[in-house]
């Protein structure tokens, strides 16, 4: 099976997230696309992130009708913070018979010589890279053999501001799935 992992903290999912996946697992060849649930960005501050469980019923709630996606906790049982290399090798010796690849937006392009074994990446794994609106020049990874670069059509959304309009009571409906949305109204999650 040919499978993406798409990496995030989903903090919340939303409608921009869906519409990249669902690009990237019509591809030729791709049979799913897996959300892995990031407990731990190592590049981000986790007091900013709602509950590991929390955003994972959120990406169950916003995929559950389409078999070509599904949610992954895989990272909730690895040491954090979470890092791309060492999930990837635990999925490896998982799922012998998988063929994984990356999925990531242009602006992680400017960290990525940060990241843990960043040159091993490049050189043992293949990356489905979509544009993200004012993200930088990708530099000398723009023409990297390993990367792919994919015309998913984008939606400026971020999880930022939907968190900030729950905070300050301005509708995020169509910002995040129906499913989604129905689940933030009835609980306090991102309203304090």
């Amino acid at each position: 099976m040919k499978v993406g992992l798409f990496f995030g903290s989903f903090n919340p999912v939303h409608t921009g997230h869906l519409i990249i996946a669902e690009h990237v697992a019509g591809l030729e060849g791709v049979d799913q696309v897996w959300f892995v649930v990031s407990p731990h960005n190592p590049f981000k501050e986790k007091a900013s992130l709602a509950k590991d469980y929390d955003r994972l019923h959120l990406v169950h709630l916003a995929i559950d009708d389409n078999p070509r996606l599904r949610a992954s906790s895989v990272e909730f049982h690895l040491p954090q913070p979470s890092y791309t290399v060492d999930t990837l090798t635990h999925l490896k010796e998982k799922h012998p018979n998988h063929e994984f690849f990356l999925i990531l937006g242009s602006d992680a392009l400017s960290t990525f010589h940060k990241w843990k074994n960043a040159e091993f990446l490049l050189d043992n794994c293949r990356f489905c890279i979509y544009r993200r609106p004012g993200a930088e020049d990708p530099g000398p990874y723009a023409e990297h053999p390993a990367f792919r670069w994919c015309k998913a059509p984008l939606l400026d959304i971020s999880a930022s501001y939907i968190r900030d309009c729950i905070r300050h009571g301005r509708s995020i409906r169509y910002l995040v799935p129906d499913k989604v949305f129905n689940f933030l109204e009835e609980t306090t999650m991102y309203k304090t």
